[in-house]
């Protein structure tokens, strides 16, 4: 009903256009040689005027351009139509729950009307992209909090119906569930945040040898323990960051190494080249797999079916870290070592002199 409405607004409109063109140019004529009949030096002198033959020869040359001017309105209209009527299509299929309806352009010699389709049809997209993600989102939570839930249940049920005693050690394990769901919970907040742009961030000049060097003394012990070197090359930079956001972008990509790689060094490298701090850790082996090197930023991205469930991720690690680097204004990157380990690479704003 809309479209059809619309049409006929437009060729009502243009042939009316058309229309008052065609009596404007006849009776505009007629005018213009009475004006310079009456008025000209040599009106006196001559007989000669418009003869009704004249005025019969006009008259058919306007209506030809008339008609002419009328066909070309009808088919300018269509053009124009065609894609509004496309759009108006689309956006109701898409008020219904369609999201995969897409206008056509059609006729891209009309620039505006192209362009806002295509407008139109990258909207949706990202509308169908954006429901697509949250179907994801709501259904991986729900699987992820699952598992430390029937855990924390079924161990709350068996002290109850006397199976299980309440000592110590039970208690623990409950609290390292509630630890889990915890850090499940900060993480959503942390990635949520940062994508809508509200991420909170204390920046301050922070010398960032400082802080990885307090954060490595307090990670070091472990870490021998479970057979793995820390090995620093810092340099001595000044830059303007969050110092406890820094420290958990440095102790998700500690963590993620300590689950991952085989045992051996672990290289964490501060630098500055071309006017920007670049943070590394790098570790021997063996790094991501090809099927998530390129989307092991992403949300709930993992290797296999339940790699990290089994190593205790949750799969929101590195896309903490990105969110945090990009809150900073900065880049994080994914590349091999020379070892042929996991590299990543995050490179900050403009060190501070």
């Amino acid at each position: 009903m809309i479209v059809k409405g619309l049409s006929r607004q437009i060729l009502v409109a243009m042939a009316s256009v058309t229309v008052a063109a065609g009596f404007l140019v006849f009776f505009g004529t007629y005018l213009a040689f009475t004006v310079l009949f009456y008025f000209s030096p040599w009106a006196e002198d001559t007989d000669d005027w418009l003869t009704g033959f004249d005025f019969i020869i006009l008259a058919v040359l306007i209506f030809i351009a008339l008609i002419v001017a009328a066909l070309a309105s009808v088919r300018l209209a269509r053009r124009i139509l065609e894609p509004l009527e496309s759009l108006a299509k689309s956006a109701r299929r898409i008020k219904d729950g369609d999201l995969s309806a897409r206008a056509t352009p059609g006729d891209h010699s009309l620039g505006e009307t192209a362009l806002l389709v295509e407008d139109f049809n990258a909207m949706a997209q990202r509308l169908q992209d954006m429901a697509s993600d949250m179907t994801l989102w709501n259904a991986t939570i729900a699987h992820e909090l699952r598992t430390p839930l029937t855990i924390l249940k079924g161990r709350l049920q068996g002290m109850i119906d006397g199976v299980f005693v309440p000592d110590e050690k039970s208690l623990h394990a409950l609290v390292a569930q509630v630890d889990s769901l915890a850090r499940l919970v900060e993480d959503l907040r942390t990635v949520t945040l940062a994508d809508s742009g509200h991420l909170d961030l204390r920046l301050q000049p922070v010398r960032l040898k400082n802080e990885i060097e307090r954060l490595v003394e307090m990670l070091d012990k472990d870490l021998k323990q479970e057979g793995f070197d820390l090995r620093l090359a810092l340099s001595d930079v000044l830059v303007s960051v969050d110092a406890m956001r820094i420290r958990q972008v440095l102790l998700a990509l500690l963590t993620n190494a300590r689950r991952y790689a085989m045992r051996g060094v672990i290289e964490i490298s501060l630098r500055v080249e071309h006017d920007q701090a670049i943070l590394c850790v790098a570790d021997e082996g063996p790094g991501l797999a090809p099927d998530i090197a390129f989307t092991a930023f992403e949300p709930f991205r993992r290797g296999g079916e339940s790699g990290s469930l089994e190593k205790g991720g949750n799969g929101l690690g590195l896309s903490v870290v990105r969110a945090i680097v990009e809150a900073h204004g900065g880049k994080v990157r994914y590349a091999q070592s020379d070892k042929g380990g996991a590299l990543f690479e995050i490179i900050l704003a403009k060190p501070l002199s």
